[in-house]
């Protein structure tokens, strides 16, 4: 099942080339003037130079090779030779119909699928998630349910930040803050390997009554801030992590507390978003992979000593770009940075651990393609991670993309934060914003019919579509002001909107259930009907342009103009008023197939819709 503008493409297509003209002057685009036709086709002015021809004698032999073509009422030339092209309300009435059959709404898959991870969300253990983190587990959802509906084997990998010097800072921190804890350490210190279970958890069991999360959270800031100025306190959080890494048993049981207690935090966030993870791995999970990797990379000469540390070079002969030294001074220099893999301490450091994980994946799941949905100021560092991957022969070049977004911001245009200037933790404002939509469904009216828990479900779904909408709505590339106020309101381009206009029709079926009209075969005749099925054609399109470019907001807004669409599709063809039986049945059925391209739509962006507002 092909959607119109494809079938068209190829027809036109045809057309050029049966003129001995390149086939790809035959591309179809939407219209830019819906008022005078559906598509339309440009190529014929740039095969005017190819062909040495009058651009308006190309269009009109296309147009006479279209001419009774069956899904066309029309194709006519404008101006210098542009093709128009409107489709016959019979077509619209078939493609309707189709649309309405299929399971996909019209939707196409891949033709050769992919084994695809996506590695997004990116939280860090012992720190809770703040509004940073928001961007990458929406868009990355979003990115992991498109590549699955297209086809492809997906997997999504949370990718904790659970290793490396943040861990070294926190153990001593912790050590510092708690007298049992560093007592404990250095009963441990000589401890043997062969530490029972019984004897794990009576350790972790006491780790449980001295460090919790608003303790770490409140440690690791003042810990990176003093090892920014305190060298001796850097050293000892770098020996600390590297005897973390070495395997020091003390270090690792209070690690794994660590880990245990932020778990509970970030599983909570993420269930409130309505984001999951195939995989909760972390950079620990690549630590048995170092050593023998660094030996690996010694061994095919990619490792160079700096400064008592050991890195890749990675700049191409002649590669370089400008920089600036402390005193102003810009100069040329090799581009991009060497790779640190050993630092001069002896322990593994962010890029290196970086560098095992797709060795790690390669093995385990061998992608054809892996996607780092990661804030857009981290490109220089996956530029280095990607082309050490590729020297190393860990993935094939190409293999590996850096989809970056830019970043949340506040009214005044930075990144996003308290009225204190705090960084807002991301508990914090599901719940701002959750407050906000039981205030939008007060303010509505809406619910007064619904049990507490139906009531209080409805809302935590408004506020993730107001959030979630709000965010997908833009180019990932982009950053946006963000405005709770604007953004969980029922009217204008929003997630609540959205909600909105899936909920009236689930109403208006529910209404013809008990009115005995059930969706019918669809008919298009009236313009708002044309509207609404050209739109409905149009999902494959939007979907297509989401894969190829990892870009959400092309679903966003398909299925923002589609719920416009049904709105003025509603008010313009009454369906219990109107009158006739088999209209009524047939409109029914284009709002039954509008339900479920918009639900799916919306589940794309991650968004659910709720049964009754």
């Amino acid at each position: 099942m092909s959607d119109l503008k494809r079938s068209l493409g190829e027809a036109v297509a045809a057309a050029f080339a049966a003129q001995g003209l390149p086939a790809e002057l035959g591309r179809v685009t939407a219209s830019d003037r819906p008022d005078l036709a559906d598509f339309q086709c440009n190529g014929a002015l740039p095969a005017a130079k190819v062909a040495g021809k009058p651009p308006r004698e190309i269009a009109a032999a296309v147009v006479e090779a279209l001419s009774g073509h069956p899904l066309l009422q029309s194709v006519e030339i404008a101006g210098l030779g542009f093709i128009n092209l409107r489709v016959s309300a019979r077509a619209l009435s078939d493609r309707a119909r189709e649309i309405a059959a299929d399971p996909r709404a019209g939707a196409g898959e891949v033709e050769e699928p992919r084994r695809v991870m996506v590695d997004y969300g990116g939280p860090n253990v012992a720190k809770p998630m703040h509004v940073g983190h928001l961007r990458a587990s929406i868009i990355g959802e979003s990115v992991k349910r498109i590549y699955r509906f297209r086809g492809d084997e997906v997997l999504g990998d949370a990718h904790f930040g659970d290793w490396g010097f943040q861990m070294g800072l926190l153990i001593c921190a912790a050590c510092d803050e708690d007298a049992f804890v560093r007592t404990l350490m250095d009963r441990l210190a000589d401890t043997p390997r062969d530490f029972s279970a019984a004897d794990e958890k009576q350790v972790m069991d006491a780790f449980g009554d001295h460090v919790d999360l608003p303790m770490l959270d409140r440690l690791y800031p003042e810990a990176a801030g003093r090892a920014k100025t305190d060298v001796e306190y850097r050293d000892r959080a770098r020996r600390a992590t590297a005897e973390l890494q070495g395997g020091r048993l003390g270090y690792r049981l209070l690690w794994k507390h660590f880990v245990r207690v932020s778990r509970v935090a970030l599983e909570r966030e993420f269930h409130a978003l309505g984001i999951d993870f195939d995989l909760w791995k972390g950079e620990s999970d690549v630590d048995s992979l170092i050593d023998p990797m660094v030996r690996e990379l010694e061994t095919k000469g990619l490792l160079a000593d700096d400064q008592g540390a050991r890195v890749i070079h990675l700049a191409r002969p002649g590669e370089t770009k400008k920089k600036k030294a402390p005193d102003g001074t810009v100069y040329e220099a090799p581009s991009p940075d060497p790779l640190l893999v050993v630092s001069s301490e002896g322990s593994a450091m962010y890029g290196t651990t970086d560098l095992a994980t797709v060795l790690d994946r390669r093995r385990s799941f061998d992608p054809h393609l892996i996607l780092y949905c990661v804030d857009q100021r981290q490109a220089d560092h996956f530029e280095q991670v990607f082309r050490a991957s590729y020297l190393a022969g860990y993935a094939e070049p190409g293999s590996l993309e850096h989809i970056g977004f830019g970043t949340m911001n506040g009214p005044d245009g930075k990144p996003f934060k308290t009225r204190e200037g705090g960084v807002l933790k991301l508990h914090d404002l599901i719940e701002m914003t959750r407050a906000k939509a039981r205030e939008r469904l007060k303010e509505a009216g809406a619910g007064g019919e619904l049990t507490p828990e139906e009531y209080e479900d409805t809302a935590n779904k408004v506020a993730v579509a107001a959030l979630k909408f709000a965010d997908l709505s833009n180019y990932r590339g982009t950053s946006y002001v963000f405005d709770l106020d604007r953004f969980s309101s029922f009217e204008g381009k929003t997630g609540p909107y959205l909600l909105y206009q899936a909920v009236r029709i689930k109403s208006l079926l529910r209404r013809g259930q008990a009115e005995r009209i059930a969706p019918g075969r669809i008919t298009i005749g009236e313009p708002a009907e044309r509207e609404l099925a050209m739109l409905l054609d149009a999902f494959d399109t939007a979907l297509v342009e989401a894969y190829d470019k990892k870009a959400p907001n092309f679903i966003a807004e398909h299925a923002f103009k589609l719920a416009q669409s049904f709105s003025r599709f509603f008010s313009a063809c009454p369906i219990f008023q109107a009158g006739d039986e088999t209209v009524a049945a047939s409109r029914l059925g284009l709002a039954a197939v509008t339900l479920k391209q918009l639900e799916l739509a919306l589940d794309l962006l991650g968004v659910e819709t709720p049964e009754r507002m």
